[in-house]
């Protein structure tokens, strides 16, 4: 088969378009033969050196993918050769095959194509995992998701409004602004020209954000306490900021506030299997009923990762870049 591999870290020239080994499924894993994955920033940061994948994960970058069982391992059941699906993976998404653990599939979700279905297993489990299984939102809150206008963003929103929160996001363009308002979002914020804890407070009447998703890390740390309610929670999922700041921590003890780092792609099997598991229950009907949809803002070749790279670097799309094999 053929797969994106990573000759030595650096820009996006490193992705390389190569043949390489089939994998065999293992114990509990199924083969599913690609027909599209989708572009994480996670895969930058694997291809720049600096997230390597888990022991044992395959080390092509991909977060997800979809396509169809081409074999089952042993041990397998609830899934047949042939089964249109989507994946949840630890690696090896820039490939023609893949090795998946079946707890970690979800059927193409009613009236989906099969390509578009690969922009879903990331997206959906990180926002489900993190901002109703961890940060536990509940109908009525105060939501605010930094980087509106992203994958995680623009799922995030959707789903926060489905189960009724009020949604406030920040983004760096007027268009992804709009897109977020087309979304459901509530309150929007440029964060070029906005201070987002002012107008949250402005917007808010004082009281702030009940849950804050936060992709940037350091950088808003503070901000981000100041821009939570009383019993606000923080849940931090990347570190575009960096890693190191500094932290009054009276801040947070006067809010009673509480300040979570998560990360789904190094989780044992059990949990991420758990994870999907809600997805499958909460989000797949959202889906299935046109309230939550994917949005994908363009699709390229698979042998072109490189030039999506790019475009994912660049920060002017809106949603999720799609490759296709």
């Amino acid at each position: 088969m053929y797969a994106i591999t990573i000759s030595e870290p650096g820009g996006p020239e490193a992705l390389v378009w190569t043949e390489v080994p089939d994998p065999v499924p293992a114990e509990g894993e199924v083969l599913v033969e690609v027909v599209a994955s989708a572009v994480n920033r996670a895969d930058v940061v694997q291809r720049q050196g600096f997230y390597d994948p888990p022991p044992g994960a395959s080390p092509y970058p991909g977060l997800e993918c979809s396509g169809r069982i081409a074999a089952l391992g042993p041990g397998v059941s609830g899934w047949a050769v042939g089964d249109e699906v989507c994946a949840l993976l630890a690696g090896g998404g820039y490939a023609q095959k893949v090795c998946v653990p079946a707890g970690q599939l979800l059927p193409v979700p009613d009236g989906m194509d099969l390509v578009t279905a690969a922009c879903l297993p990331e997206v959906t489990a990180t926002v489900w995992s993190n901002v109703f299984m961890v940060a536990h939102l509940r109908p009525g809150e105060t939501f605010l998701v930094h980087g509106g206008g992203s994958g995680i963003g623009t799922m995030a929103v959707q789903l926060a409004k489905a189960v009724g929160a009020r949604v406030a996001v920040t983004a760096g363009s007027a268009d992804k602004l709009e897109a977020c308002r087309e979304l459901g979002a509530d309150i929007l914020i440029d964060y070029r020209e906005q201070d987002f804890v002012e107008e949250l407070h402005k917007v808010t009447g004082g009281v702030g954000a009940d849950v804050i998703l936060d992709i940037v890390g350091a950088k808003y740390l503070a901000r981000n306490v100041d821009a939570l309610a009383l019993n606000g929670r923080l849940v931090i999922i990347g570190l575009q900021g960096g890693r190191t700041a500094e932290l009054d921590l009276a801040a947070l003890l006067t809010k009673r506030a509480a300040v979570m780092g998560t990360s789904l792609r190094g989780r044992p099997l059990a949990e991420k299997t758990a994870i999907i598991a809600a997805v499958r229950e909460h989000v797949w009907p959202l889906i299935a009923g046109g309230r939550v949809r994917p949005v994908v803002d363009r699709t390229m070749p698979m042998a072109e990762a490189a030039e999506a790279h790019r475009v994912m670097e660049q920060s002017a799309h809106v949603g999720k870049i799609l490759l296709t094999v």
